[in-house]
């Protein structure tokens, strides 16, 4: 749901800022004749302010989606040099040992489930957008939970594979129809803030949800494993970002422009009358594949660490499919009790971007390529300049993970003051970014 996700906060401004009516219709004011006048005068009250330069949102997609790219194609360069690495654990292994293995692997694994989390929540908003919540929300959490966990079922990558082109097709057409409906509508009557002041715990919370729309790079090691041609990775990272940070500045940019600063999280309920429901309803797939692909990565990681060389890995047999059932069981429910105990989207994303994203997707990737080029970081000027950068990628990781914390922190201490509140069957569809 990553394309759908964003569009709240992507603009690096904030929806619980409100326009009031007299903003909306405020009358421009008579130019005057004077050339030394500032031609855009008193910006305080306009509807459009010129005199800002600060398109944050725009550079921080395009930012963040290059060195994404780039760490993507560190984490491709540590898969080739260390073949036996099938997980972010096993890379933790090559560097700190017995005990990078269970860090590793233990933050690897609670990333996951808290992205699954997140899936189960999003198919419950779904049900109550199209439903008219006509049950209790958290019924609709549990057939959420269900629907995965069958899902997540199949041993292999090879049909969860297939299902991702499907995935692939249904947000997309949901959100053509979100972008179409929004541009008809003009839900954001025509108001667009260039540039918002507001507090600084509610514009990295807008930031953390950026760096969540590229937070698969957890899954990579694992799915250059199931590879016929491992080498031929980097051609699939290459088109996986540049469609990534495509989709994702082009919806941005069109919804925030017709939404204007009260985007819904996600988007899809962005528009009003039967076009929520008929997005929410070709994003389906979306919302149940994606999630399923994230529990089948958390569930193969558990099954092979814990029957790696032994025959359960290739066995057909009843004992060996109700061991990886058990597993997918347990893992699904913990992500059901996750989505219920954080109800409030936006807090979730916020959460798993500051916890895990931020080392997963940027952090670690400094990390994997100082150890891998160990004691030549200044065998040319080169090579020092890419120790520096993945040195700054690394202090970049940790900016987030601590700044995240922060502003994900004040918003659930906010949140949880006027929300719902947890396990609550109210109707969580109608939240804001």
């Amino acid at each position: 749901m990553a394309l759908d996700e964003k569009a709240g906060g992507l603009m690096g401004t904030d929806s619980n800022e409100r326009i009031s009516d007299e903003e909306r219709n405020v009358e421009a004011k008579p130019l005057k004749s004077k050339a030394s006048d500032d031609p855009f005068g008193d910006e305080e009250h306009s509807e459009v302010k010129y005199k800002t330069m600060a398109w944050c949102g725009i550079i921080l997609i395009l930012g963040l989606g290059l060195i994404a790219t780039y760490t993507g194609y560190v984490i491709g360069q540590f898969k080739l040099a260390y073949p036996g690495v099938h997980n972010m654990a096993d890379a933790g292994e090559v560097m700190l040992g017995p005990v990078g293995r269970e860090v590793f692997g233990l933050a690897q694994m609670l990333f996951i489930v808290f992205i699954m989390g997140s899936h189960i929540l999003t198919f419950s908003i779904m049900m109550n957008t199209i439903t008219g919540h006509a049950t209790c929300t958290i019924v609709f959490g549990i057939v959420g939970l269900a629907v995965s966990l069958i899902c997540t079922l199949p041993r292999t990558l090879h049909k969860v594979s297939h299902m991702a082109i499907v995935s692939f097709i249904s947000i997309i057409a949901a959100v053509m129809i979100t972008m179409i409906g929004v541009g008809v509508e003009k839900p954001g009557h025509n108001v667009v803030q260039v540039n918002v002041h507001t507090q600084f715990s509610k514009t990295f919370l807008a930031t953390t949800n950026i760096v969540f729309a590229y937070a698969g790079h957890v899954a990579f090691f694992s799915f250059i494993s199931e590879m016929k041609e491992p080498e031929t990775y980097m051609k699939a990272l290459f088109l996986l970002q540049g469609s990534d940070v495509s989709m994702y500045l082009i919806v941005a940019v069109v919804t925030y422009r017709y939404a204007g600063p009260d985007v819904s999280s996600p988007a899809l309920g962005s528009t009003s009358g039967i076009l929520p429901k008929l997005a929410y309803g070709i994003a389906i797939p979306t919302i149940v594949i994606a999630g399923v692909i994230n529990g089948h990565v958390a569930a193969k990681y558990c099954y092979v660490r814990l029957f790696r060389g032994t025959d359960q890995m290739s066995k057909k047999s009843w004992g060996s499919y109700g061991r990886w059932a058990i597993i997918v069981l347990l893992l699904w429910t913990l992500a059901w009790i996750i989505a219920e105990a954080i109800p409030v989207f936006n807090d979730l994303l916020g959460l798993i971007s500051a916890l895990f994203a931020s080392w997963f997707t940027y952090g670690l990737s400094g990390v994997f390529w100082l150890y891998m080029n160990y004691g030549r970081y200044r065998e040319s000027r080169q090579k020092m300049a890419l120790t520096m950068l993945n040195f700054l990628i690394f202090l970049l990781g940790l900016t987030i993970c601590a700044l995240g914390l922060y502003a994900s922190g004040v918003s659930i201490a906010a949140d949880a003051k006027s929300s719902n509140g947890s396990f609550s069957c109210a109707d969580n569809s109608k939240s804001e970014s």
